[in-house]
């Protein structure tokens, strides 16, 4: 195994790599038209420019010009690669249609082969791209003596070490699995329901990231979001208790929730969750600490309104740098790019409370069945642990009063403290009552107790005593009040 690798120019393909590509070896990109197969081979040379290496663009189908003009789209200058360019209306193909390619004792006197080694030994690349190699197809009698040449061709390119990544196109009457046996390793695009995606099943020499990586085509070219890997990513922390700063939520809590834990709160719409979240981030501001707020459900301005009305300064908190909060677009989001979001924010502006607001826009996101959306809230929560990063999931029940659900989506073995909100009718007028159901690290209060959310901010009263009922939303006194 070398330890060398090469760069691909694209981050996130270079960390599912391991590195990047082992010097001198062919490795074959396949997917549908317009998935990005050419686009990855512009970065793959441009990034052989930028290491001052000389790269070869080998184009057996769309023109040189053509190539270039579509690159600026992305604002990538091809004018340092050289190409060779063998397309249908270049004249090497009216020349001869009959030739055969690669044959040790033809290639002198091939026209193909002759461009192709007069190129290669008046630049001696150190990267080359062939696009699409499947064009060879046409030059050959039968899917034998494309494979002989196939095999002929990327020996040629590889022999004074060049680097090569070449393309197929795969179709129902023509299928390319017989080049991922010639190449040493297969990168796959795809662009299915679920959105862009890329994955490495083949990469010889070295062990490649495993599984399905979202993908995005942006102005910018190619972007790559890895799977997040939680097991890879940990740091040191104290796992002190993080006060509310609300007393009565304090005394619920038995001093606050632990840094590093998951903690859902969870109620029906209107209840306050959001803002008993965010009296957390206000009393980490106090402490100098940083936190994140993702809002999957509210737009920016609304929730700026709202909390600025219950005292909690998110302007001049995002002013002073100790909150970040980005409004999320969950239909233009994979799972793999917001871990990269959270990621960022962890690891580059050492977020210390990370927010998800909330869950049912998270969902949509995903894209998936529901042990989906478990698989990758759980492996981001571990990841935010490992980094000691406290977690806070809000999460919408779905009935206003009445029978008691914890958690709408089913997350309750992902946390570590459960805090739950529930609307009651008393008297005829709407109350906000809490609790804690879970909390691993630590005992805590069992009683109930009244919420009020004021334009002094949250507020949480005496331990409810004398009712029953509480939870199914119509509570009744177990003993007539004449106070109340």
């Amino acid at each position: 195994m070398t330890d060398r690798r090469l760069s691909t120019g694209v981050d996130g393909l270079d960390s599912v790599l391991q590195g990047g590509l082992i010097p001198g070896r062919s490795y074959l990109v396949r997917g549908d038209p317009g998935t990005g197969k050419t686009i990855l081979g512009c970065h793959f040379l441009l990034e052989g420019v930028r290491q001052a290496e000389t790269t070869l663009f080998i184009n057996l189908e769309e023109s040189a010009e053509d190539i270039k003009q579509n690159a600026t789209a992305l604002d990538f200058d091809l004018d340092a690669v050289e190409f060779l360019d063998l397309s249908p209306s270049a004249d090497v193909f009216f020349e001869d249609k009959s030739y055969t390619v690669f044959e040790a004792s033809d290639v002198e006197r091939e026209p193909f082969a002759e461009s192709v080694t007069d190129a290669v030994e008046a630049i001696d690349p150190d990267r080359i791209f062939v696009d699409p190699i499947t064009r060879l197809r046409h030059l050959t009698r039968d899917d034998r003596g494309f494979r002989k040449q196939a095999i002929g061709f990327l020996e040629y390119l590889t022999r004074d070490d060049a680097t090569v990544l070449f393309t197929s196109q795969h179709t129902a009457s023509s299928s390319d699995e017989d080049l991922q046996f010639l190449s040493d390793g297969t990168i796959e695009l795809d662009d299915a329901d679920r959105g862009q995606s890329i994955s490495v099943p083949k990469f010889r020499g070295s062990a490649a990231q495993s599984g399905t990586h979202a993908m995005e085509i942006s102005d910018e070219g190619m972007v790559v979001y890895p799977e997040l890997q939680p097991d890879e990513h940990t740091q040191q922390f104290v796992a002190e208790p993080l006060s509310s700063g609300v007393p009565g939520l304090d005394e619920l809590l038995h001093g606050g929730i632990e840094r590093g834990t998951v903690t859902v709160i969870s109620g029906p719409t209107g209840v306050g969750k959001t803002t008993l979240g965010t009296h957390f981030m206000k009393e980490a501001a106090a402490r100098g600490e940083r936190s994140v707020i993702y809002l999957f459900e509210e737009n920016m301005a609304t929730f700026h309104e709202r909390s600025e009305s219950v005292d909690v300064p998110v302007a001049e908190m995002c002013e002073q740098g100790s909150l970040y909060v980005e409004e999320m677009e969950p239909l233009q989001l994979s799972p793999q790019q917001f871990a990269g979001c959270v990621r960022q924010e962890v690891e580059e502006q050492g977020a210390d409370i990370v927010m998800i607001d909330g869950i049912d826009g998270y969902r949509v996101s995903v894209r998936g069945p529901e042990d989906e959306l478990t698989r990758r809230l759980h492996a981001l929560s571990r990841y935010l642990k490992n980094m000691g990063v406290t977690v806070i999931l809000v999460d919408e029940t779905y009935t206003v009063t009445g029978d008691f659900s914890a958690t709408g989506a089913k997350l309750s073995y992902l946390a570590d403290n459960i805090v739950v909100l529930q609307h009651i009718e008393h008297q005829g007028t709407l109350r906000k009552i809490g609790g804690v159901l879970k909390k691993r690290t630590s005992n805590f209060e069992r009683s109930l107790r009244e919420f009020e959310i004021t334009e002094d901010g949250l507020s949480v009263g005496e331990p409810l005593t004398g009712l029953r009922g509480i939870l199914s939303g119509t509570p009744e006194w177990e003993s007539p009040r004449t106070d109340d």
